[in-house]
């Protein structure tokens, strides 16, 4: 059998298949039958069930169907590599060019217009990027282009700081202009950004890339580079670029190449030129959506731009308004109508009580507004501003009757898309039950999790199995030989001093050179133990970064240590990449985890899948294990260290064979700075911010869900001690 080689050429995974559970398809079609904007919060909410995966499917056939109806028939290019970077980013920049001029001659007056556009534009530019987020996962590690497109989404998430990433610096920019938004994921976000259909569905098909990124690398590859390389969002909000045109054509150019030497090549190059053409489609639509936008907010007679205020306002008016009446009727009612005119309204309420002037002052309404009214804060200052010039213009008789026109920007397009979506039938979907045969069957399909979402069920099941089995140790833990799980209250402190006896009384201070040295085979024997569970280093942590949920200090810091795990993007560093050359060092043969020809390999013992098995079912669902996923990697950090690896690479070193995995963890979870003491700074800092935002009384609540995660990597490791501790009944447990 073949065996995995380095470097890893891969270009693309296989897309044409994806298993289902069977009641899955009805809840993708109610999803699919809700209006865009409904459809992009739902994703950006829920990044662990089979329907958004199926969704996600939906979308991204449909744009591809789209797209290719409109291309030209012929491919002048295909089977060629040499200078095809260059050409599309000749044609890319050729229309940022043009872009930026259509920008910088958008109505910039009134102030709304420009507001209109930015609060437009939100959707797309507070997601951007997004399509990287776990582009780095066990089924695409170690290959080279991964590595590139991880190392430049490490940087737009701010290098482990939520602070200095792209969102956060494009949010602090809108609200520099005076746009203030809710958070991107949050359920009011495109009533009050006034998303439009078109945005939706643009901001939709990237957030579905982002959920698929395995399966449509050349589309990833593709959107990457046209969309930072146009640069929109930059351009509207005046920030610099995050990252370099010329290193984003070097990556590109870097993905052609390989793709010369693989077996997909000639088809993955013409996917990423079809996802060049889509892409530059998008965000042609966008600019040109914008455009429509400000025009349309310039050109509003001012009795259209208060109508377009009190729609923006209206579905968050509450009972407070029971006592109101405009024009003899409650104001709840009048709102609550579903037959509600705002043209006819604004023209009640323009001679209404409530907008006249009191002696020559201010009505009761602007009143209201103002400081110290019982209305102050509803309306920002260019809305109040809006509503004064408007009561000044009634009270001077200078306010004709107008007509309200109809907002039909982007409307076509977005007919075209959501028509597109809701036709798509995407290749190789089945629907059945998974039914794993056993436990390498399973592995197989949690690393390739893309292609078998029906294996999630089975996955969330068996995590809190061992979760709840590994509660045995909060009695027994401390006679463990490398953790001590058993249980204590939490303070910080006594979480670092648990922490510190672990290390001391556990890893640093039982090591004594070997003085003997196994022979050859019983040292490759051990290795091949420990291999699996290092083949998918780091993905305990590879979900933490996605987008909308990117923000806690905590997340910024399990980022980064995903990050130095996968080598920061450098493979010579990336731990994926120095567990197969050790593994090479030993002759060693076994296929990337992510082949089906992994499924026969005969090198790696069949009876010690589950400590991996139980590393990925965490990792799947990281909203419902976020606790658990930090205890998990406090106990795997802290393992790196001391006797078990200084032994491990005494004896690599004694009979030849490459220590650089050991010695790499033993310098990167060092216990002074390394990933051993930040697993529990990270703890610290969430329980932190847990007691601040929700208070004292739930931190010991979230504290256990911690130390679960950390007795269930202790119960994977400790094996005389769970068999001594474990009793028939609690043996069932654990699955």
């Amino acid at each position: 059998m073949p065996g995995f080689e380095l470097p890893d050429r891969m270009t693309s995974l296989p897309v044409a298949r994806a298993e289902f559970d069977p009641d899955v398809r009805q809840g993708a079609r109610d999803l699919l039958a809700a209006p865009p904007a409904h459809i992009l919060t739902r994703l950006l909410h829920d990044q662990e069930s089979q329907v958004v995966l199926l969704v996600a499917r939906h979308v991204i056939e449909g744009f591809r169907a789209a797209a290719a109806h409109d291309a030209p028939v012929g491919d002048p290019v295909d089977g060629l590599t040499d200078g095809l970077a260059d050409d599309v980013a000749g044609r890319v920049l050729g229309l940022r060019a043009d872009l930026v001029r259509k920008l910088a001659a958008l109505p910039g007056t009134p102030a709304e217009a420009t507001a209109a556009v930015l609060r437009e534009r939100a959707a797309v530019a507070l997601i951007g990027g997004c399509w990287l987020d776990v582009v780095s996962q066990p089924a695409t590690q170690p290959a080279v282009a991964v590595n590139r497109l991880f190392a430049q989404h490490f940087r737009l998430q701010g290098e482990g700081d939520p602070r200095k990433g792209v969102h956060h610096l494009r949010r602090r920019a809108l609200e520099q202009a005076g746009v203030h938004l809710p958070d991107v994921g949050a359920e009011d976000f495109a009533a009050k950004a006034g998303t439009r259909p078109l945005t939706a569905l643009h901001a939709l098909f990237y957030l579905s890339l982002s959920r698929l990124p395995a399966s449509f690398l050349p589309e990833v590859v593709a959107v990457h580079y046209v969309c930072h390389a146009l640069g929109v969002d930059e351009a509207l909000l005046g920030l610099p670029a995050p990252l370099d045109e010329a290193e984003l054509r070097a990556g590109l150019a870097e993905y052609v190449e390989l793709t010369r030497g693989s077996p997909t090549g000639q088809a993955d190059r013409r996917r990423l030129l079809a996802a060049v053409e889509l892409a530059m489609t998008l965000e042609r639509e966008q600019v040109d959506l914008l455009g429509e936008v400000a025009r349309r907010e310039a050109d509003l007679p001012l009795e259209a731009r208060v109508a377009a205020i009190i729609e923006r306002h209206r579905a968050f008016a509450g009972r407070q308004h029971r006592d109101v009446r405009v024009a003899g009727r409650r104001l709840t009612e009048v709102f609550d109508d579903p037959g509600f005119d705002v043209a006819a309204f604004v023209r009640t309420f323009r001679d209404s009580r409530q907008l006249k002037r009191i002696h020559g002052g201010d009505g009761r309404f602007l009143r209201a507004i103002k400081f110290g009214g019982p209305m102050f804060g509803v309306f920002d200052e260019r809305e109040a501003a809006v509503f004064a010039e408007w009561a000044d213009r009634a009270a001077a008789g200078d306010l004709p009757d107008v007509e309200i026109p109809a907002d039909r920007c982007g409307e076509a397009a977005a007919a075209r898309w959501a028509a597109a979506v809701a036709a798509s039938e995407p290749a190789g979907v089945r629907f059945a039950e998974a039914r794993p045969a056993d436990d390498r069957e399973l592995f197989h399909r949690l690393v390739n999790i893309e292609a078998f979402p029906n294996t999630l069920p089975i996955a969330r099941a068996k995590a809190l199995a061992n979760l709840d089995a590994a509660e045995v140790l909060f009695d027994r833990g401390a006679a463990g030989r490398y953790t001590d799980a058993s249980w204590l209250d939490y303070t910080p402190q006594s979480l670092l001093d648990r922490v510190d006896r672990i290390y001391w009384d556990k890893l640093v201070d039982p090591y004594r050179p070997l003085t003997e040295i196994p022979d050859r085979d019983e040292v490759v024997f051990v290795q091949k133990t420990f291999a699996l569970g290092s083949l998918i280093d780091g993905t305990w942590a590879h979900r933490i970064g996605n987008v909308g949920r990117y923000r806690r200090t905590s997340d910024g810091m399990l980022a980064a240590i995903y990050a130095d795990e996968m080598g920061r993007g450098d493979l010579r560093k990336n731990h994926i990449t120095l567990i197969h050359q050790v593994l090479h060092s030993m002759d060693i043969q076994v296929p990337h985890i992510r082949e089906d020809a992994f499924l026969d390999q005969d090198e790696l013992p069949d009876h010690l899948y589950g400590f991996s098995i139980h590393q990925i079912c965490l990792a799947l669902f990281p909203d419902t294990f976020y606790n658990e996923i930090l205890g998990y990697n406090l106990g795997i950090e802290m393992f790196g260290l001391g006797e078990m690896r200084l032994h491990e690479a005494q004896k690599l070193r004694h009979h030849g064979f490459d220590p650089i995995y050991e010695e790499a963890h033993l310098s990167i979870d060092n216990f002074s700075s390394g990933h051993a003491r930040q697993s529990a700074e990270i703890i610290v800092a969430y329980l932190d911010e847990v007691s601040r935002t929700v208070g004292d009384h739930v931190v010991q609540e979230e504290w256990r869900r911690i130390w679960r995660g950390y007795a269930s990597f202790a119960y994977f490791v400790e094996h005389a001690l769970v068999r001594e501790a474990t009793t028939p009944r609690t043996a069932e447990l654990l699955i």
